[in-house]
Parts: structure tokens; sequence; C-alpha cells
């Protein structure tokens, strides 16, 4: 009897696997709920008291369904620094880092030394799985970066300024000396893209499918790939520029000039939509939140400084220069400068960046591009020595949806994926500002006043007038006669625009009537009676 009375003790202490996951769900609803529910019960107005206990089960349901997702289809969670007591996350090093992390991700740590090639530029695809790399001296590759395999090479012999991946891994564009050239990943040249010029900068919209260069005589250019037209062409008028980006929120392209400004355009208006003042000083870089509601620019008057691009206004200003510019997918953001890098967080979640982590480069080694890989905590690093790879935790999204980008995908889901996006491309008209007012319905009009309001408006003007007063004049000038004709004029005045309104009304109505009739063709039975035009003198 002792030892079933010990038994059942320990089944009863022993929690089953539902009650836990239960538990769990129940924790993870806390942070999708809206606040905590209103007693209803208070509410005299049956009707309305309906209303808000339907849009109560709703909230709930929703905040259950977004804890599932995160239970189930989110098991990953982000990697991040904890410094023990009074320590700073900045002094950890990427040797104290290597030796914490598994031997995967400490394989993302590297440094390929090519003097001779540099300086390089590289980019990611939208996956991470792939980078393409680009030397100033001609040399351009394809890495796998999950086997950190090459999967081509080849040397154009000419200067490479830029690379950029188009909508996957099979095509990249690279800006060289004269042109802008299209390859594919064996290395095949398949477009020589003689109108944008010499190109100094590449961006991809992929929502849109479009090109986007800027030349060095300043000139924007947008190609669309699917079918090769130039969808726009236009003159900045700000001079020759090397600072371009994408806000990926919206697709509108931003660029940053010597004057100190950033101007922000669309491929179907060729005067710029946003043209705002950032430094006194040149601009050097240039970064978009993935949200597209932070912007982050660096000039040469050594300030980085993050905007709002909602208000358009300076949120918090840094000391410190920049050559390059990236925000990760975590809103982690890195800057560069000569052989060192400083990347920058926003722990507390107001906008206000703080210093992270640091890591200096060996000596002599100029960075010119810093992009973070997605879906990974590694930043890439391209610099006039070759191209390097470090750690940053917290950097990359741990979780990938397939449908989205996926590094594992294959060959037919490519293919499937390919024809899905092109299918969803989107016109050039839908880049704006605010792209939430795409599918939103026009604010309506003033509705037209009724014959009755207009004649009732008329009538009291009218009244008003008759009310007034007139100033006596000097001897001759107050005849009866004389006041008599002034008031009706002034009446008239008053009526003039009701009729005028009246008239031009009924003209419409005649007009709209007589297309109408014109338009509409008779039978040949019916004809004979129809009434003749009159004949042309």
């Amino acid at each position: 009897m002792d030892e079933s009375h010990e038994n059942d003790a320990l089944t009863n202490q022993r929690p089953s696997t539902e009650h836990d996951i239960a538990d769990e769900l129940n924790l993870k609803m806390k942070k999708y709920l809206r606040g905590k529910v209103n007693d209803l019960e208070a509410l005299k107005d049956k009707k309305l008291r309906t209303q808000l206990t339907i849009r109560e089960e709703l909230y709930g349901k929703s905040a259950k369904a977004a804890a599932k997702a995160e239970k189930w289809l989110m098991p990953s969670e982000g990697g991040y620094l904890e410094p023990e007591g009074i320590e700073k996350t900045w002094r950890i090093k990427q040797d104290a880092i290597a030796r914490e992390v598994d031997i995967r991700s400490a394989s993302n740590q590297y440094d390929i030394v090519l003097p001779d090639l540099g300086p390089y530029t590289l980019d990611y695809t939208s996956s991470g799985r792939y980078m393409a790399i680009g030397g100033r001296k001609g040399h351009l590759g394809i890495v796998d970066m999950i086997n950190l395999s090459l999967i081509r090479e080849l040397q154009v012999k000419e200067t490479v300024r830029d690379v950029v991946f188009l909508h996957n891994e099979l095509f990249f564009a690279a800006a060289q000396k004269k042109y802008l050239y299209i390859y594919n990943r064996e290395g095949t040249e398949l477009h020589c893209l003689k109108e944008h010029g010499a190109v100094l900068r590449l961006q991809f919209l992929e929502n849109h499918f479009l090109l986007a260069s800027v030349n060095k005589f300043g000139q924007l250019h947008y190609q669309d790939v699917t079918m090769g037209a130039m969808v726009g062409n236009f003159r900045t008028g700000l001079g020759r520029t090397n600072v371009m980006q994408v806000n990926p929120f919206n697709g509108v392209v931003g660029l940053g000039h010597s004057s100190g400004t950033v101007t922000m355009w669309k491929p179907t208006s060729s005067a710029p939509l946003v043209k705002m003042l950032c430094h006194r000083g040149p601009v050097s870089a240039l970064a978009f939140h993935s949200n597209g509601q932070l912007m982050a620019t660096a000039g040469q008057d050594k300030k980085v400084k993050i905007w709002d691009l909602r208000k358009f206004e300076v949120l918090q200003t840094l000391p410190g220069h920049a050559s390059s510019l990236d925000f990760s997918q975590k809103g982690l953001l890195a800057c560069g400068n000569g052989s060192f890098i400083q990347v920058l967080s926003d722990a507390s979640g107001t906008h206000n960046y703080s210093k992270y982590m640091t890591h200096s480069m060996v000596k002599g080694y100029q960075i010119g591009k810093l992009a973070f890989r997605p879906y990974e905590d590694v930043l890439g690093i391209g610099h006039s020595q070759g191209w390097s790879s470090i750690l940053i935790p917290g950097a990359g999204e741990p979780n990938f949806d397939s449908w989205v980008a996926n590094p594992f995908e294959t060959s037919k889901q490519r293919r499937e994926k390919e024809i899905r996006s092109l299918l969803d491309k989107l016109p050039p008209e839908t880049i704006m500002l605010d792209p939430s007012k795409i599918g939103t319905v026009q604010t309506t009009r003033k509705e037209k006043k009724t014959k009755q309001d207009r004649e009732s408006e008329m009538e009291a003007a009218v009244e008003d007038v008759k009310g007034r007063k007139l100033k006596n004049k000097t001897k001759g000038r107050n005849k009866p006669g004389r006041v008599a004709h002034k008031k009706q004029e002034a009446l008239a005045k008053v009526k003039r625009p009701y009729i005028e309104q009246k008239v031009q009304e009924e003209e419409n109505i005649s007009s709209k009537k007589q297309k109408t009739s014109e338009e509409v063709e008779l039978p040949k039975s019916l004809q004979r009676f129809a009434r003749k035009k009159a004949a042309a003198s």
C-alpha cells in the first residue's frame, strides 16, 4: 500500500507533456495579446457589447495562432552575446567567439587574401546560400557559402567596380570599365548593356525585376531584366556619385551626393521623390533598415546619423566616419572605415543605437564593402587584400521561410519559385514612398448640393443683401432712384454665381444626352424616324 501511494505521488508531481505545451503557449500568447480584456458586462448597449465580445474573441484566436506558429514553425532562437558582470560585449574578440560556437559556425570565420586582384566587392543572394565576388583587377566568381566551394571564377581583364545578383544565383551583373555586363552561373557573357555607360554602382529590385545603376556622369538607369526594356533614364543633376542603396520595404533607390544631400528616386518620375540635406560634407555611405522606417547615413563631416523616414528627422547622431554601412535582418548596423569595423545595436528597441561589437582587420586592409549574410550571424567584408568573414551573434534571422528564401532549395523548387515570382512581378508604378496606399480606396469627394440647398442658400444671401443699409451720400447722390438701382445691382451680383452654376449643369446634362443619343445606333427599321443632323454649310 505504501509503495502504491508513493507511485501515485510521483505521477502527480510529474506534469504531462500536453500540460507543459499548453503552459508554454499561454506564456507566448501574452506577447501577442492586445492588453487586458475589457469588462464588457458593464455596457448597457447590447449590440455594442456583442460586437466587442466577438472582436475580443478574434483577438484571442489570432494571438493563439501566432503563439502556435512561433512554437512549431520558428523553433530556432536568435544568437546573442551575454557579458558577465561589468564585461562589455564590444570587448569580446572573434577568437573567443570561435572557441564557444559549433564547428559549422566556426567555419564562417575566414580571411581570403588576394592582394594582386583587390580591392573586392561582394553580394549575397536573398537566401544567403551564394556569394558573388568582384575584384577591381577583373576577378569575378561565385562561391557556395554552405560548402565553402568555388562554383565558377573568371578573369575579364578589365576594371570591375561592382557586382550584384539578379533574381537568383543563375545570373549576376558586373559593372566593368566601359559597360555593364550580365553573366550566367557558368561564367558565360549573356548581355552587354551599353546604354548604362560606365557604371559605378548597381542594385537589383527583386519584386520588380529591375536592374538599377548609376554611372560616372550621374545618370540613373532602370532596366527591366525580363523584357529588356529601359524603364527609366534620369539625370540626377547633382554630379558623380558612388553611394547607392535600395530601400527593401518600398523599392525606392537612395543616392548620396557630394553636396551632402540624399535623394530618393522611382522609375516613373524624372524628379526625386525626396531631397534632404543630411551632412555638411559629401555623403560616403548609405543604408536602409529592412522595415523601411530607418535610414543610416555617413558623411565626410565625421558623423553617422540615424534618420526616421516617416518624419524625415534625425533620431541619433553618432561621432565617427564610415566608408560602408549595412543593416542586418535583426537591425544591427555595421560601420566600416579603414581597417576598423564597429557594429551598433538597438538593445532597448527605442532606436537608440550603441556599441555592440568591434573588430580590427590586419593593418593595411582598407574596407570597401560590408554586407550581412541573410539568415546567418555572419558579416562579409570586401577589402583591399581580398575578402573576409566574421561572426556577429544576433545579426541574422534564425528561421527562414522556404516560400520566400530557401537556402537548401532544389533545382525544381528554384524553377517553380522563378515562375511564381515572374507571375507576381510588380509594375514600376507600384514603387512609392508609402506602398500601403496601394489597394486603398480614394477618399470620397464632396457631395454635390441639391437643388433645394442651392435655392435656400441663394434666398439667405438675397435676404442678407436686402437687410443691409446703404450709406448716406452727398447731396444729389442719395435719390430714391439711385438707391433702388444700387440694391438691384447688389441682388444681381449675389444671384449671378448660383445662376451660372445652374446653367452650366444644364449644359452638361444636355451634352451628355446628345452624346448618348449619337452613340446609340438604331436598327434599320427605325432609322428613318431618327432626327437628321444639320448639313454642313
